[in-house]
């Protein structure tokens, strides 16, 4: 009887949120090595399908950056990186589309098993994610910076109770096809839509003020707190572009930004829908 109690008083504290967040878009990030780890798939893919239940409006944007990786060395392609940013040729971008849409079938496949209605987005195709090429000190090939995005099509497809599965690609107006950074996808559709919130999902517990000591964990930081541990490097490497693209969406209108650990389970619910969740989250102020 107590288990059944403490399960009921979970739904209780989980009702205002329902009824906050109802008929609100969600934007989630999604990859990186826990992407490939089924256990941990399952639990989050289970989270979205929960979500879209009970009338929230998830998007689901992927990477795939460990499996294209393997899939490179195993046609023996050298990758090369600049800034966190894979330099892609031709030969490169062919092989990063096959593996995206690999993912991106099989994760619709997944969701559609729990009795969903997923559908799956290459962001290149109807001109759905307009780029141009991303500048840099050194040129990263066929890699695009998001300047446009069709909400009206993905507000259709949302209208309708579908969960998208989005692959970060874009389109450019000279017609070519360009890689995009899946945190970058994210951000900028999520602002696109106004979403309610932008959550990155990740392998780690959400910032340390110290790597080294959990008990400094940040549960919240405003825009200007994660500019700061930027420039103090306290914030580093594969961090940073996530806190960009949280900074970035908030800065567009979204309305929370959250960095969630995937490998806590149900971390994604227990961090939208109870009041001390267990991320990171950034807000404006």
């Amino acid at each position: 009887m107590e288990e059944a109690i403490r399960k009921a008083d979970v739904l209780i504290e989980a009702l205002p949120y329902i009824k906050n967040f109802h008929k609100k878009t969600i934007v989630i990030k999604y990859g990186g090595s826990i992407l490939g780890e089924e256990s941990i798939r399952e639990g989050v893919l289970e989270d979205i399908v929960f979500l879209s239940f009970v009338g929230l409006r998830p998007i689901l944007v992927h990477g795939g950056g460990p499996n294209i990786s393997e899939r490179m060395r195993a046609s023996g392609k050298k990758t090369d990186f600049v800034d966190g940013m894979r330099v892609t040729d031709e030969q490169t971008l062919e092989l990063v589309e096959e593996e995206l849409e690999h993912l991106n079938k099989m994760i619709v496949k997944e969701i559609n098993t729990h009795g969903a209605k997923a559908e799956g987005v290459n962001g290149k195709d109807k001109n759905v994610l307009q780029v141009e090429k991303k500048l840099a000190a050194q040129d990263l090939g066929l890699v695009g910076h998001i300047i446009g995005v069709d909400s009206k099509f993905l507000k259709a497809k949302l209208n309708r109770n579908k969960i998208l599965v989005i692959l970060p690609m874009g389109r450019g107006k000279d017609k070519k096809s360009y890689n995009i950074n899946a945190d970058e996808t994210a951000s900028s559709i999520a602002s696109a839509l106004g979403a309610e919130k932008l959550v990155l999902l990740t392998n780690v517990k959400g910032i340390m003020r110290n790597a080294q000591d959990l008990n400094s964990f940040l549960s919240t930081l405003t825009i200007d707190e994660a500019k700061s541990l930027i420039d103090e490097k306290i914030i580093q490497q594969g961090m940073i572009p996530k806190v960009s693209a949280c900074i970035n969406a908030l800065e567009s209108g979204v309305k929370k930004t959250h960095i969630v650990d995937a490998r806590t389970p149900h971390g994604l619910l227990l961090e939208i829908f109870t009041d001390q969740g267990i991320g990171t989250e950034i807000v404006r102020e």
